[in-house]
């Protein structure tokens, strides 16, 4: 049914709306724009990586309230 959904001319379609919607001036400078959002994502991701889970074990932030340990729950006979 969906057999072949997409082909080349539907893709010189698409480029062709976003020409006429668009203008021809403006698309490189929406290109610019999203290569500089990506670049900016991918450096914040990078960032957070590079600093690791939060709630690591061993690891405490001053953040975290200061909690007391749990009572172990009585054995149920």
């Amino acid at each position: 049914m969906l057999r072949n959904a997409f082909e080349p001319w539907h893709l010189v379609l698409i480029i062709l709306a976003f020409v006429l919607l668009f203008g021809s001036k403006k698309l490189p400078d929406m290109a610019r724009g999203l290569g500089r959002s990506m670049r900016i994502l991918k450096s914040e991701a990078k960032a957070l990586q590079d600093d690791g889970p939060a709630d690591a074990p061993g690891q405490e932030t001053a953040a975290k309230p200061a909690t007391e340990p749990h009572p172990e729950p009585s054995a149920r006979h």
